[in-house]
């Protein structure tokens, strides 16, 4: 005869994570040191700790008087569970726990991510509203851009201004290749739009020159292609985006010699280049600062981006929407939208027309 159950013969299965009720008491990690993350690798991101003024130093320790001075101490690290969610970024601040000693071989615990001051983000494409973290309280954006070989994409130039005004980054325009055709092109558009404008000349064959503060600046300066690049990022965290083959990673190597980042060709076929750089890495600036390069990008999604924040990349544009009626959506067929006669007086300069039709093209991908 079969047994029957009754509910005092039930017995719950014992948790075989124990019994100990969990508790959603943190710690606090008073102790944690704080760290600028420079790379990240499967996992693993490395990290420079902070100095005893909070600056993250580019320079590594020294001895003096025997005594070891507090340069730049890097560490690995990995990633506290509660954090697995979270994008961590080259930029990102972060607080460490756990070995940071920056011994070969050992592991610090990454428990905080620190207040982000920026954040610049982009889409697959303008369908997609998926957003993709790119890098982390950064103060400048070099869209490099080349002359020739291959020819400048406006459309990628405006969809980085976007970006850039979007995580409120001040942009900065980068031309190289000015040795095989002189950027008019380029100033002639953007001249209306406040955008700052730096030539970069870099023979990719040449060797790396030191880029130091000296007794000679003045001199120095004056004969290199680079010189003025390397000043505008002095001092602040910057990142580098562009297309493939525009010569992104031999600027960095130029101002950043130890970096070695490989350096390809454009293809002469697709007249495009081929991704040399396949990670973002911050790399610290002899004169100060870090440089964050990325991997080229061909698309620039900008579903994550609204109205108003397009339309603040396109400063010369912005004063002639005043005038437009409630509801304009400033497309081509729009009734009684004011673009098309501030464009045609001149007053958005001798890009405006350009301009225009960018904007135009970008105002349907906005979010």
């Amino acid at each position: 005869m079969a047994k029957i159950f009754r509910d005092e013969d039930y017995r719950p299965r014992p948790n075989r994570r124990g019994s100990r009720p969990r508790t959603k008491n943190r710690p606090d990690h008073k102790n944690a040191v704080s760290g600028l993350v420079t790379a990240v690798d499967r996992g693993r991101y490395r990290v420079i700790l902070a100095d005893d003024d909070g600056n993250f130093p580019s320079s590594p320790p020294i001895r003096k008087k025997g005594k070891r001075s507090r340069g730049a101490t890097s560490v690995t690290a990995v990633r506290a569970s509660h954090l697995r969610k979270q994008a961590i970024v080259p930029g990102d601040v972060v607080r460490l726990v756990g070995d940071t000693s920056g011994t070969e071989g050992t592991l610090a615990r990454l428990v905080e991510i620190t207040e982000r001051q920026t954040l610049l983000r982009r889409s697959a494409d303008d369908t997609d509203p998926t957003e993709r973290v790119l890098v982390a309280n950064v103060d400048v954006m070099g869209i490099v851009t080349a002359t020739v070989d291959p020819d400048p994409s406006f459309g990628l130039i405006d969809r980085a201004l976007v970006a850039a005004f979007d995580a409120g980054i001040t942009p900065l325009l980068i031309v190289t290749k000015t040795d095989l055709r002189p950027a008019t092109e380029l100033k002639e558009r953007f001249s209306a739009s406040g955008i700052d404008i730096v030539e970069s000349s870099i023979d990719p064959d040449a060797e790396p020159t030191d880029t130091r503060v000296s007794a000679n600046d003045a001199a120095r300066d004056a004969a290199e292609p680079h010189a003025e690049v390397a000043e505008r990022l002095r001092g602040r965290i910057s990142v580098l985006v562009g297309h493939s083959g525009v010569g992104k990673s031999t600027l960095t190597n130029v101002l950043v010699p130890a970096a070695e980042r490989a350096t390809g060709q454009v293809n002469d076929v697709t007249g495009r280049g081929r991704h040399t750089s396949s990670s973002a890495v911050c790399l610290p600036l002899e004169r100060g600062g870090w440089l964050i390069d990325t991997p080229g990008v061909r698309s620039f999604g900008l579903a994550h981006v609204d109205r108003e924040t397009l339309l603040s990349a396109f400063p010369e544009l912005v004063e002639a929407t005043a005038d437009c009626p409630r509801g304009c959506t400033h497309l081509a067929d729009s009734p009684g939208c004011r673009l098309d006669e501030w464009v045609a007086a001149g007053k958005a300069g001798p890009g405006g027309v350009s301009r225009l039709e960018s904007l135009r093209r970008l105002l349907p991908s906005t979010g």
